[in-house]
């Protein structure tokens, strides 16, 4: 089916070649693209499936390639690839509309099903997000802490960072992290930002 093409946008050969055998053997048609520059290039006028791109690239990054496809009209779902140093620059991509990020390395089936995910709901506007209103009731019993914590979180803040803000140590971060996770039934920090933004879209 045309909409399981996929489409891997990174500059290093050697992650494109191993997506590329990973992908084909979960059945995605794959395409692979040296570039965000070669891809917008190159661009066809309706781009099928979902496109999975490295944030740091030399010449058009993750962030601007982004912006660049939604400036050309394109609704396609993008899951940006991050280095664990990068969780800031991955918060943002997701408010420029990234439909999830995942950092590196990653477990093979975390990065097929949250293709999966990108495909099927690439017709759900966030802004009428079926879960939002469960999400606000969810936020609305965090503590005022662990509120503070999830905005740290959003913001691409690390926990130590949070930490010296809130005037408090990086294990209890890390435990107030803990409970948002279990209290906003989020499974990863992606899926945390992704619902902080789907119940507050001009977060």
């Amino acid at each position: 089916m045309a909409s399981d093409v996929v489409h891997v946008v990174d500059d290093d050969i050697d992650v494109r070649k191993s997506l590329g055998f990973l992908l084909a053997t979960a059945d995605f048609a794959v395409r692979l693209h040296e570039s965000a520059t070669a891809f917008l290039a190159t661009e066809p006028k309706e781009i099928e499936g979902c496109i999975v791109t490295d944030v740091r690239m030399p010449g058009i990054d993750g962030i601007e390639f982004l912006r660049q496809l939604r400036a050309r009209g394109h609704a396609v779902p993008v899951i940006v690839m991050t280095g664990h140093a990068d969780v800031a620059l991955a918060v943002q991509a997701m408010k420029e509309g990234a439909a999830d990020f995942i950092e590196k390395p990653f477990d093979d089936e975390v990065l097929i099903e949250a293709i999966r995910s990108a495909v099927d709901n690439r017709n759900h506007a966030v802004a009428t997000h079926p879960q939002a209103a469960e999400i606000r009731g969810n936020l609305s019993k965090l503590s005022e802490r662990e509120r503070q914590v999830l905005d740290g979180l959003v913001s691409g803040l690390p926990n130590k960072t949070i930490a010296y803000d809130l005037g408090i140590s990086p294990r209890t971060v890390e435990i107030h992290r803990a409970n948002v996770m279990s209290k906003m039934g989020a499974g990863s920090l992606s899926h945390l930002v992704r619902m902080a933004l789907i119940a507050d879209p001009k977060n």
